[in-house]
């Protein structure tokens, strides 16, 4: 009898059981890709630091070094277990010509080093996880330039630098455990040892990677003491393992997060979607209830047979789910099997994502026996008498029917039925805002990466171009040359000279640290200070947020470096946001030593006008091989993979709006008009017809949906951009300011939402139509 009455309650609700099907099967897929992005993103990170034998410490390094005192130093050292010292051939961007491409790479914000492959750790691997091995004539492009440029194996890399040309086939592409994503902006390319060797006797300048394994890994916090503390190399940035595997992982771990985070979303609404066909059900189905009760029927065993409907649809589409989210977390996973790497498919390839849909199917089945337990509160007499659960408490409204004589009588009773039931649609509210903030926080936060305005955020004023000169012979006297130049430009409207250092740092504890200090006026390209503002006087300095975290400082505190041989205590005026550099850089007013400087950069703003490509070719030749980029530029090359990325998922958002919203009108309506039977009909006997009755609840759900709307926006506003900053927070930049565009965010989607919600109350409420006058007055 119970599959006799599953059968038949399925064929008489299929559009009902298909929708509530699908909405469990989205949550599902949801869930399970989600589950299953992460572990392959966890096992992909792992698997390529652990195959490449990543450094767990490496100090990059420009100018002389003693390789005979770092080997006596790494020796004595207990936490070493291996170290190598890396050379690096820099070659400049306008030197290098990647495949079909029209020119050369002269506005690439990316540095290009050509190394050969390593010999013991820090191994440079191909598509296959394997060691990169090219033959004399052949090179090994980074993975970036594969996607970037489209190039593919057999493609030609052309190195024209001053009195010779090398022309390098493409054998292979590279994945560079320390270089691989696009906020990383050197790039390592291979080639053979005899080929290196005449690009290092051309090019005439070479950069250091020193790198160390440690013993324990758990130890790098105490080794970058260790070497900070000594007299090694430090004319660089220094990085380790925690920021690797932070990087590798930030742009396809953020999809994940989200994707479960949706996917969360979605349950709790499915538990709604639940709740409302079975109250829909039962509203149908009081007076069968009642007779089932009223002959003997147990009621464990009536709620027996509803359970068993719902938990047979949830465990059926959670298996489709399941199944489809293998083939939806591929396609999420391709640019980790570009760039990390395919995993082994063993167990846990399948067990998590089976969890994440059996974890879900659980908590459907669990919450309909909640629902469920009403059936104790059914007295069978009532139910055959009554033929309805009957209407909860209404409330009481001041509003008039005589009164109203600005809006057509249906869009009146739908607002006067919103206000008089509050709690029934406040369910309905909780979805509508939902979906307004689901659908608004992606298309804020990929408006705010594609303002020029983001540029704040990696720690750089925003200005019309960028030059860039990195270590190289008569660094100093270029640097001048091209400041005074820039002066006497008439197109140039304002221009600020900044020259990194390296500074120590005399730590509380007595030991003795490494800052990086980028020093100049800061107020002619302000950055975004979440705390105070630019340095002004000599003794001031300003932190980033991962330096201030780090440290423990806050607006007001001091530090104190030593600069010029003696010991100056600076007071911390702002905290900054950075995401470049490591996200680990200071910013003040002192005199440089041009022996310590670490690269140098002129940002500079041209009077209207003047163009900004035309300038940058003008620059590249006057100033090389400095790097001129103009800063829109600059974002879209170094965050275009995250950009791209978040696109995806903000029309895979608006899409699960749309649906989530019109699915959820649907059903919402469906129960409606089950419990407004009698009413309809009296409406119906008194005159009004079926197209009113149609306005009367489209005006009710736009109602609900212009509160949900307003209440989802303002929570995209301040709790969305929270959630963004925590994400950005982990690279130093902790609180993201949305940009919003007033015509697309306030205008646009709001009105998209109601077509589809209007169209969906129309046609949810045609079930109004199928009432029986005459049955509801004899009953």
């Amino acid at each position: 009898m119970l599959l006799h009455l599953l059968k038949r309650d399925l064929g008489k609700k299929k559009t009902v059981s298909a929708i509530l099907f699908a909405f469990v099967l989205l949550s599902s897929l949801l869930a399970s890709a989600g589950a299953g992005l992460i572990r392959e993103l966890a096992g992909a990170v792992s698997g390529l630091l652990g195959t490449s034998a990543v450094p767990h410490y490496v100090q990059m390094h420009s100018g002389a070094l003693d390789p005979a005192a770092i080997e006596r130093w790494a020796a004595d050292n207990a936490l070493v277990d291996a170290h190598q010292i890396v050379e690096m051939v820099p070659v400049k961007g306008s030197r290098i010509t990647l495949g079909d491409h029209a020119g050369p790479e002269s506005a690439s914000v990316m540095d290009f080093y050509f190394v050969k492959q390593n010999e013991k750790f820090d191994y440079l691997l191909n598509l296959s996880n394997e060691r990169v091995e090219v033959a004399q004539g052949e090179i090994a492009v980074p993975v970036y330039f594969k996607e970037r440029r489209n190039l593919e194996i057999g493609d030609r890399v052309r190195i024209a630098h001053r009195d010779f040309v090398m022309d390098l086939a493409i054998r292979d592409f590279v994945r560079d455990a320390q270089m691989n994503p696009s906020i990383v902006h050197s790039k390592r390319f291979v080639v053979h040892p005899a080929d290196y060797e005449t690009l290092k006797r051309r090019a005439g300048a070479v950069e250091y990677l020193i790198e160390f394994r440690l013993k324990d890994a758990g130890t790098i916090a105490d080794f970058h003491a260790m070497y900070q503390a000594s007299d090694l190399p430090k004319t660089g940035p220094s990085v380790d393992l925690n920021l690797f595997r932070m990087l590798n992982a930030l742009t396809d771990g953020v999809l994940a997060a989200v994707a479960i985070l949706v996917s969360l979303l979605l349950v709790c609404i499915a538990m709604l979607c639940v709740r409302f066909t079975l109250l829909a059900t039962l509203e149908e189905d009081y007076r069968e209830i009642g007779v089932l009760k009223a002959i003997g029927a147990s009621r464990r065993h009536i709620r027996g047979i509803y359970l068993a409907k719902h938990a047979a649809l949830a465990a059926a589409a959670s298996l489709c789910g399941c199944a489809a989210s293998f083939p939806a977390a591929r396609l999420m996973s391709s640019d980790i099997a570009l760039y990390l790497g395919k995993t082994d498919r063993g167990l846990a390839y399948f067990a998590l994502p089976f969890a994440a849909s059996a974890v879900l199917c659980g908590l459907m089945i669990l919450f309909c026996m909640l629902v469920l337990r009403r059936f104790g509160r059914i007295p069978a007499a009532e139910a055959l008498r009554s033929g309805g659960i009957g209407e909860a408490e209404i409330s009481r409204s001041r509003w008039r029917l005589h009164r109203s004589r600005l809006m057509p009588v249906p869009v009146f009773l739908g607002l006067l039925n919103v206000f008089q039931r509050p709690r029934m649609f406040g369910l309905l509210f909780f979805v509508f805002a939902a979906s307004a903030f689901l659908m608004l926080v992606p298309v804020h936060f990929l408006n705010t990466m594609e303002s020029p305005g983001f540029i704040a955020y990696l720690g750089i004023g925003r200005s019309d171009l960028r030059i860039d000169l990195q270590h190289s012979e008569r660094m100093e006297e270029r640097f001048r040359e091209a400041v005074d130049a820039i002066r006497r430009d008439a197109d140039v409207e304002r221009f600020s000279p900044l020259v990194a250092s390296r500074f120590r740092v005399l730590n509380d504890d007595g030991t003795v640290g490494q800052l990086n200090v980028e020093s100049g006026d800061f107020t002619i390209f302000p950055l975004e200070y979440v705390q105070g503002g630019a340095p002004r006087d000599d003794n001031e300095i300003a932190l980033s947020v991962l330096n201030a975290r780090e440290m423990g400082k806050r607006v007001g505190d001091t530090i104190r470096l030593l600069a010029g041989g003696e010991e100056r205590t600076m007071v911390i005026s702002g905290i900054y946001q950075d995401i470049a550099n490591g996200g680990r850089t200071a910013k003040a007013r002192l005199p440089h030593d041009p022996d310590a400087a670490l690269w140098y950069t002129i940002s500079l703003d041209l009077k209207p006008g003047v163009d900004p490509q035309a300038k940058i070719a003008e620059y590249e030749r006057a100033f090389g091989p400095a790097k001129a980029t103009d800063l829109p530029g600059y974002i879209r090359q170094t965050l275009g993979q995250t950009i791209a990325q978040l696109r995806s998922l903000a029309m895979l958002a608006f899409a699960v709006a749309i649906f989530l919203s019109m699915l959820m009108t649907a059903l919402f309506l469906n129960l409606l008009t089950a419990r407004d039977r009698s009413h309809t009909a009296i409406m119906r006997a008194i005159g009004f017809q079926h197209r009113h009755i149609r306005t009367q609840y489209v005006a009710m759900a736009l109602a609900v949906l212009a509160a949900g709307i307003a209440a989802g926006t303002i929570l995209a506003n301040t709790a969305g951009q929270s959630l963004a900053g925590a994400v950005w927070s982990l690279l130093g930049a902790s609180d993201i300011r949305f940009v919003i565009e007033p015509v697309q965010a306030y205008v646009v989607c709001p009105v998209i939402l109601m077509l589809a919600v209007s169209a969906a109350a129309w046609i949810g409420a045609e079930s109004a139509r199928k009432v029986n006058i005459a049955e509801m007055i004899k009953e």
